[in-house]
């Protein structure tokens, strides 16, 4: 990281300004002071979203509630990223949280769930978020749909929510996935349902209904299904590792990425301190984003064997990414960070998580 990022990830809001906001009331409602003092030291927290406190809370500081939230939820499955958090915050260095990924499953059963993107988009449309990419991603029989925030499109986290093509595998597969998936529900119960659509209308809620939706939010990043069988998640993988991933974390986030001025670099650094690195920087074909990662940490996850007791499995688990993105000038003379994603990048990165099971 350059000495120009790492001072720009330093800066630092007044803390009258922090504590009186609204989204440390959000986060209040939910995490102790200590935790939400680490969550501030570790992530960099944009202005916009620090107005005083008042009688709402906006839909903008509800998103970047619910982003810290989820980026601290990432932190305690990856040991890999908590440590490189943590080296970084001993120099004063934030995070820049530049996009979540996460998968879903495009097909005919999903339980109680909407089928593919749509069971995150519910979320995300009454949050301020608008579809800005669509990219094929053919080598995973997958789509990757990308979303930014219309209220400050280069400074909360956007999402890159992948669906999964069931209707492209063979017949058995499309057997298992139904076993598996077929089985979800909904986290989200009717209140929850409709405080999003009031939030989709007014773009704000009363301050107290906003604090008791966050959890009901988080809850959607969750594998919502019941526990798969060893057979069923055998064939899924067989087909695709990518829905294999799915059945055992379901809409967990895959990965957190973090926005660095030198991903080359930092490459460099982490390769030097013996972390699983990626082996290639994948660059788009613009050449103005570029992306690697820490391969995925392997976790312990329960599923059902013949006799329907629960067995133990080491599995691909989630992982941490680290992206550039370049400034251009657009077709209006405007100078805009690019913001896009690239379908070789992502089929790339994904790979992190198709390792053979353990």
């Amino acid at each position: 990281m350059t000495p120009e990022a790492t001072g720009r990830q330093r800066l630092q809001h007044d803390d009258t300004a922090v504590t009186g906001s609204g989204l440390i009331r959000l986060l209040g409602a939910h995490r102790s002071p200590q935790q939400i003092d680490f969550l501030l030291r570790a992530l960099h927290v944009p202005p916009s979203t620090l107005a005083p406190a008042g009688e709402h809370a906006s839909r903008l500081e509800l998103a970047q509630a619910l982003n810290m939230l989820l980026f601290e939820k990432l932190l305690g499955e990856v040991p890999d990223a908590a440590a490189y958090v943590a080296d970084a915050m001993a120099t004063g260095t934030r995070m820049h949280f530049d996009h979540g990924a996460l998968r879903t499953v495009l097909g005919d059963h999903t339980g109680l769930l909407p089928p593919g993107v749509e069971v995150i988009v519910r979320i995300l449309r009454p949050l301020g978020y608008v579809r800005n990419g669509l990219y094929p991603l053919e080598r995973l029989r997958m789509t990757g749909h990308t979303y930014g925030h219309a209220d400050a499109p280069e400074d909360i986290a956007q999402f890159f929510v992948s669906e999964l093509h069931v209707e492209r595998f063979s017949p058995e597969f499309q057997a298992a996935v139904a076993r598996v998936v077929g089985t979800s529900i909904d986290p989200l119960d009717d209140d929850a349902k409709a405080l999003l659509a009031q939030l989709e209308q007014a773009g704000h809620l009363p301050m107290a209904a906003a604090q008791g939706l966050l959890p009901a939010l988080l809850s959607c990043f969750e594998r919502q299904h019941e526990l798969p069988t060893l057979a069923d998640y055998e064939l899924l993988r067989a087909e695709s590792a990518e829905m294999a991933w799915i059945a055992t974390e379901g809409n967990v986030f895959n990965h957190a990425t973090d926005r660095v001025a030198d991903v080359e670099q930092v490459a460099r650094q982490q390769r030097d301190l013996g972390r699983p690195m990626k082996d290639k920087i994948e660059v788009s074909r613009n050449g103005r984003v570029r992306q690697t990662a820490y391969r995925a940490c392997t976790v312990v996850r329960p599923m059902r064997n013949e006799q329907g007791q629960v067995v133990q499995k080491s599995v691909p688990g989630s992982f941490y990414e680290f992206i550039s993105r370049a400034r251009y000038i657009d077709e209006h003379g405007v100078e805009r960070l690019d913001l896009s994603f690239d379908s070789g990048n992502a089929q790339g990165i994904f790979k992190m998580t198709a390792q053979s099971s353990l």
